[in-house]
């Protein structure tokens, strides 16, 4: 999947053709790292089909949501829903793209993927800096007959701001009464320990450098860097792999109201085979670019037609159907589809 991924970025930054380089129409989008694998495999074939050009810059929530709100690109695109009161005071609309999930990540010499299992407790009391060993108690109880090293944990965390990340914070805010006091939840927050990293990309470089570390990534990323995943406890109380199906079980949980710019979590969702920390990601248009809404509006419509697939090999779960419809009909009840 690496090298799917670089081709498609070359192909993404390569120069057009000098006939057709006034031709082309382009749309310009900002924001998440955590979908820029599945939109830049679509902007790939999108092109190729229509010959209209994506350019996507990989640069966080943050950046994207800001990016919008400044009226600077056609979308911006945000991992953290934004709250229905601020789409009306900034003049947006909002919608979901792909649904996906949010993975701790180790390196631990001899731990393979699947290997190590934590739950709540033990992951907020990591990130919090309280377990310090991954030799401590606490651990070595979820993993009997695993051989854990008495080594310090390096926590690995964004450095920017990232929906990935308030998807992460959000869920250890909903588990852990520590970490909803002391430290909270959003897209940047002041974590008590470790090393921040740009991008997903930042996070998956240093955990692949840095012995006896843990950070989180969006699935796609961890696969990508053969990374290893743990297992998580739900709150069903299994200990599930993040995968496609457990990603799938998660968003079946939700009810995306249009009414509410589909605004909604989906960490720590019920039933045994739900993945804890998954989440939609967003796309952000502004009420005033009607010219640029239509062809956004355009391609995602051409990616719920004919992207499932691609998402699929990249572990994203296409939205339902029905979900598709309620997002087409949201775009017609603002005259843009």
């Amino acid at each position: 999947m690496k090298r799917f991924i670089t081709m498609i970025a070359a192909v993404l930054i390569m120069a057009w053709p000098a006939g057709l380089a006034h031709a082309a129409e382009t749309i310009n989008g900002a924001g998440a790292t955590f979908p820029y694998p599945v939109y830049s495999a679509w902007a790939w074939q999108y092109q190729k089909e229509t010959r209209v050009r994506l350019n996507y810059q990989s640069i966080g929530s943050g950046g994207g949501v800001r990016q919008i709100v400044n009226r600077t690109v056609d979308f911006g695109a945000s991992d953290a829903p934004v709250r229905p009161e601020e789409i009306e005071k900034k003049k947006l609309y909002q919608f979901p793209a792909v649904i996906g999930g949010v993975v701790p990540v180790v390196n631990i010499r001899g731990i393979k993927p699947g290997q190590l299992r934590l739950d709540s407790g033990s992951l907020c009391g990591i990130f919090l800096g309280r377990i310090t060993s991954w030799g401590d108690d606490k651990i070595r109880a979820l993993n009997p007959g695993l051989r854990l090293p008495e080594k310090k944990i390096t926590v690995v965390h964004r450095s920017d701001g990232s929906g990935t990340t308030a998807i992460f914070t959000t869920y250890l805010a909903e588990v852990c009464p520590e970490w909803k006091e002391k430290v909270g939840a959003g897209k940047a927050v002041k974590w008590p320990t470790g090393i921040g990293g740009k991008g997903n990309e930042g996070v998956a470089n240093y955990v692949k450098r840095k012995k006896y570390s843990i950070g989180y990534l969006e699935f796609a990323y961890a696969k990508q860097n053969r990374l290893s995943h743990i297992l998580l406890q739900n709150a069903a109380g299994e200990f599930i792999e993040p995968s496609f199906e457990s990603f799938q079980a998660a968003g079946a949980s939700g009810e995306f109201d249009p009414k509410k710019h589909f605004y909604l979590w989906l960490i720590d969702a019920p039933g045994k085979d739900a993945w804890p920390i998954s989440g939609a990601t967003f796309i952000l248009l502004a009420r005033d670019q009607k010219d640029s809404n239509i062809k956004t509006v355009k391609f995602f419509d051409w990616a719920f037609r004919k992207g499932d697939d691609t998402a699929k090999r990249l572990v994203y779960v296409p939205l339902p159907g029905s979900l598709k419809e309620r997002v087409r009909q949201y775009w017609r009840e603002q005259g843009i589809f």
